[in-house]
């Protein structure tokens, strides 16, 4: 029997959204090109075409990638009150008040040395490391919107239940702890699987960015609110609102985000258009094979993880042990050191918003290259960092303190802007995996910085923090030489899509379908 075949003609841009490929940037412009449209390379994938709609004409909250980043900004945010409530709590949890007189009015719950804080106040990363690889290869399998969701929420839940389980003993406090670190150690890798489908070129600077400072304003809010909901309503307190806020949060961000811009049923065709325009148009979950020897022995990939440690080990040093700081050499009380302590995280997050728009501008107006503009942000930084960090050790009052670790701590807004988003910059594809390989070691401040800060502050003196400081200003200064001699802005040879010749002949496949007969 002799068959026939009829020839269907159907617009190729309906077939390529169904296609189970991704066409990179490149792959898009010598198509587009190839129709004789309009095209304005920018260096960095993004397409123009000829009747390109001009987005300042867009309303804000009518851009659907603006509204997944202020919703990634809420998760950053909600994930960081659920990381460092503790941080405050522990100073009610473990020292008596006393008023003016000198007499104790409320006794402490728990008698735990300077070690066993330490201890507690570290568990948290011993968790948060050991699933930051993982994040990234299941963001990558199975959709950022997923794996970031859910890690938050399951802390949220861990959270709640933390009051009841920290009475029966330390040891339930530190596991749960742990486990809290576990499921949140996968928010910072699998956030970049998002902004491989969502983030046009140009502005990953500031999506990113704006995302990221989430967690700055987390630790703003948290530090202050913390101390007086534990002054006022006792410290278990601060346990239950936060976690409560996880959830209302998850529930949130479940219905409205998508993993993929073609997925949401609320996107205007315009933007829709304008971001597969420009960083090509993506499949669901696809399958990327990642090129792991050649990450692992790239130097910008290790200038990337470098840049990150240094900046995390003075992060965490502070987000851990400023309120003891405050405590102990500063002699603030609980409600002054809650808002005291919040300062440096206020400034960061002010810092970091100003930093994302302005790399943007620089590499859109091509006044800088992307590699110019993320070592410029990033080792600037770094070295004013170590020389603010290092003065505190040598200021003796409480202003001069608290404005020395307000600019060091707020400056490493601008190192976001180099490192931060630096994986979407050599590696898009890869860039979940990236952030969880960098995450990962960068984590260890985390873990590290509280247990030797634990053993230096024995005596609760000047001297003995004066060493904390000068510790976290030489890590500064390491790590802006070594990002500065091997960072790069520019995409590495060995993540370009090895799928780009069968995108093109699935593309010449389509044109022939689409031909009338």
């Amino acid at each position: 029997m002799k068959m026939s075949y009829k020839r269907i003609s159907m617009d190729t841009s309906v077939l390529e959204k169904l296609i189970p490929t991704h066409l990179d940037e490149d792959t898009m412009e010598e198509k587009k090109m190839s129709e004789d449209t309009t095209t304005k390379g920018t260096g960095y994938g993004a397409v123009k075409y000829k009747d390109e709609i001009d987005e300042s004409s867009w309303k804000f909250w009518k851009k659907r990638r603006y509204v997944v980043a202020i919703l990634a900004f809420l998760g950053f945010f909600t994930s960081y009150i659920l990381r460092v409530n503790l941080s405050v709590a522990i100073v009610a949890m473990t020292e008596d008040k006393i008023d003016e007189n000198g007499v104790i009015y409320r006794r402490r719950e728990f008698d735990w040395d300077s070690k066993t804080k330490g201890l507690v106040l570290s568990s948290f990363f011993y968790g948060y490391l050991s699933t930051q690889l993982l994040g990234g290869w299941l963001a990558a399998r199975i959709g950022g919107k997923r794996v970031f969701g859910l890690g938050i929420a399951a802390t949220a839940l861990f959270t709640i239940i933390t009051p009841p389980l920290v009475r029966a003993s330390v040891y339930i406090l530190i596991v749960l702890r742990i486990v809290e670190g576990i499921c949140e150690g996968v928010t910072y890798p699998c956030i970049h699987a998002i902004w491989a489908n969502w983030a046009p070129p140009l502005e990953r600077s500031k999506l990113a960015t704006l995302a990221f400072s989430g967690s700055f304003l987390g630790t703003v809010f948290a530090m202050p609110i913390s101390g007086i909901m534990a002054e006022h309503l006792g410290w278990s307190s601060v346990f239950y609102v936060f976690g409560a806020v996880g959830l209302i949060w998850f529930v949130t961000w479940w219905i409205l985000v998508k993993d993929n811009p073609a997925d949401d049923p609320r996107i205007s065709q315009a933007e829709l258009e304008y971001i597969q325009s420009s960083i090509g148009i993506t499949a669901n979950r696809m399958k990327i094979k990642h090129p792991w020897k050649a990450m692992l022995s790239s130097p910008p990939v290790w200038a990337i993880v470098a840049a990150h440690f240094s900046e995390n080990w003075g992060f965490y040093t502070m987000l851990t042990q400023l309120p003891t700081f405050m405590k102990d050499v500063l002699k603030s009380e609980l409600e002054a050191t809650g808002f005291m302590s919040a300062l440096p995280y206020l400034a960061m997050t002010i810092v970091v918003q100003f930093s994302g728009q302005l790399a943007d501008y620089l590499r859109t107006k091509e006044l800088l290259t992307t590699t110019q503009v993320r070592k410029i942000f990033n080792c600037g930084a770094f070295i004013f960092q170590t020389i603010f960090m290092t003065s505190t050790a040598f200021v003796s009052t409480t202003v001069g303190a608290v404005i020395c670790i307000t600019i060091a701590v707020g400056l490493g807004g601008f190192a976001w802007s180099g490192f931060g988003v630096n994986h979407l910059d050599i590696a898009p594809k890869h860039a979940s995996v990236l952030m969880g390989i960098g995450n990962t070691i960068a984590t260890l401040p985390g873990v590290v910085s509280p247990i030797i800060t634990g053993y230096i502050v024995q005596n609760k003196s000047a001297t003995e923090w004066r060493t904390v400081f000068i510790i976290a200003g030489s890590v500064y200064l390491i790590g802006a030489i070594i990002y500065g001699i091997f960072a790069s802005g520019e995409k590495q040879s060995w993540a370009d899509d090895t799928s780009k010749k069968q995108s093109e002949e699935t593309i010449s496949v389509l044109k022939q379908i689409s031909k009338p007969c």
